[in-house]
C-alpha cells in the first residue's frame, strides 16, 4: 500500500481546500460520497458545530456523505449548504420517503480576529471546495479551514503564533490504516508529544521563544476579550468496519491525541470537535484503533503549526527562533 501521510490514504476519502488569502479565512471538505459511519466527539465547552446531534450513539441517520471544516466563526456553518448542494446534484444523501438529503456535519473555528473579518466562507465557498476534492496529497498548513488558524493568544493577537491545517496517517496492521486531519486554532500551545516542549504558543516579549499558556492561566496574566476565540476541529477515518456506537468511542478515544499535542485543551475557551468516520470492511480491533488514532492526531497536530506560514502579521513556528 501507497500512504501519503494523509487522510486520503483511506480509500473512498477526498479532500478539497477553499482558501482566501485576502481574508486569511477559507473552508476544507473532507467528501466520501458513497457514505461512511460516523461518529462525534465534542470535549471543548465553546463548540460552533451542526448536524452532531444526528451522529450520537442511539439516533437513527449512521452514514454521513461529507464533513466539512470552516472559518468564519458561526457565519462559516453556512458552507454545509454549498456541500449538500454539491451532493444532491450527484445523487449522493440519505434515502427518505421522497428524495435523498445529504448528511453534512460541519464545524467552524473563529478567525475573524485575523484578516478581513467581513470575508467568510459561505455556501459557494463549501461548493467550490467540493469540485476542488482530491484523492491525492493534502496540502496543508495555512489553507482551507486552516487558513486563519492561530495559536497562543492568551496575551493577545499581537503575540500569538501561526497555525493551520495538519494531516497524518499510519499502517497497522493487515492493510488496516488510521488517518486525521486536524485544524488547529488552540487556546493552548502546541507541545511535543512525549517531551512536553512548547513548540508554538503565545510568543516571547523581545525575545525568541515562547511563554507557557498553562503558567500565564495560574498567574492570571491573560485577556479574556480574546479568549473565546479558539477551537480545535478535526476527523479520524479508517478503513475498517465499525458500528456507530465504535465510531463515537473513536472519536472520544481519538481526544487523547489532542491531550497529547496541546496544553490546556478541552478548556471552557475552546470548542473541540473530532469526527470519527468508518470506510471499509477490514476487522480490527476498536482499542487498537484508538490507540493509533491518538497518535496521528497529535502529529497532525504538529504539522499544522511546522507546515503554517507567516500571514497577517503573525508569525509562523518557521520564522521564530526557538
Amino acid at each position: 500500500m501507497i500512504m501519503r501521510g494523509a487522510i486520503t490514504d483511506i480509500p473512498g476519502i477526498r479532500v478539497g481546500h477553499h482558501t482566501n488569502k485576502e481574508g486569511i479565512t477559507g473552508c476544507t471538505v473532507i467528501l466520501c460520497e458513497q457514505g461512511a459511519i460516523a461518529g462525534v466527539d465534542v470535549s471543548g465547552s465553546a463548540p460552533g458545530t451542526r448536524e452532531t446531534d444526528v451522529l450520537r450513539s442511539g439516533n437513527l441517520v449512521e452514514t454521513v456523505q461529507a464533513v466539512i471544516f470552516s472559518g468564519g466563526s458561526a457565519f462559516g456553518l453556512d458552507t454545509a449548504g454549498g456541500v449538500m448542494k454539491y451532493l444532491e446534484e450527484r445523487g449522493f444523501g440519505h434515502q427518505t420517503s421522497s428524495i435523498k438529503v445529504p448528511i453534512v456535519p460541519a464545524a467552524i473555528i473563529y478567525d475573524l480576529n485575523i484578516g478581513n473579518s467581513a470575508i467568510r466562507p459561505g455556501p459557494d465557498e463549501g461548493y467550490q471546495a467540493c469540485l476542488a476534492a482530491t484523492n491525492a496529497e493534502v496540502a496543508e498548513g495555512c489553507v482551507g479551514a486552516g487558513t486563519g488558524a492561530t495559536v497562543g493568544k492568551i496575551l493577545g493577537m499581537e503575540r500569538a503564533t501561526k497555525s493551520g491545517l495538519g494531516t497524518a496517517s499510519q499502517e497497522i496492521a493487515d492493510d488496516v490504516v488510521m488517518a486525521a486531519l486536524v485544524v488547529v486554532n488552540a487556546f493552548g500551545d502546541v507541545i511535543e508529544p512525549g517531551t512536553g516542549k512548547i513548540m508554538a504558543g503565545p510568543r516571547k516579549p523581545n525575545e525568541d521563544g515562547f511563554l507557557s499558556t498553562s503558567e500565564l492561566c495560574i498567574s492570571s496574566r491573560f485577556k479574556s476579550a480574546i479568549l473565546s476565540s479558539n477551537t480545535v476541529i478535526g476527523v479520524v477515518a479508517t478503513n475498517a468496519k465499525l458500528s456507530k456506537v465504535e465510531t463515537n468511542k473513536l472519536a472520544r478515544l481519538s481526544q487523547v491525541g489532542l491531550a497529547r499535542s496541546i496544553d490546556p485543551c478541552h478548556t471552557m475557551y475552546d470548542g473541540d470537535a473530532l469526527f470519527a468516520l468508518s470506510l471499509g470492511e477490514k476487522e480490527a480491533d476498536i482499542n487498537v484503533l484508538g490507540a493509533v488514532a491518538a497518535k496521528v492526531v497529535a502529529k497532525a497536530v504538529t504539522r499544522a503549526v511546522l507546515q503554517a506560514e507567516t500571514m497577517g502579521g503573525v508569525p509562523a513556528v518557521k520564522d521564530i527562533n526557538r
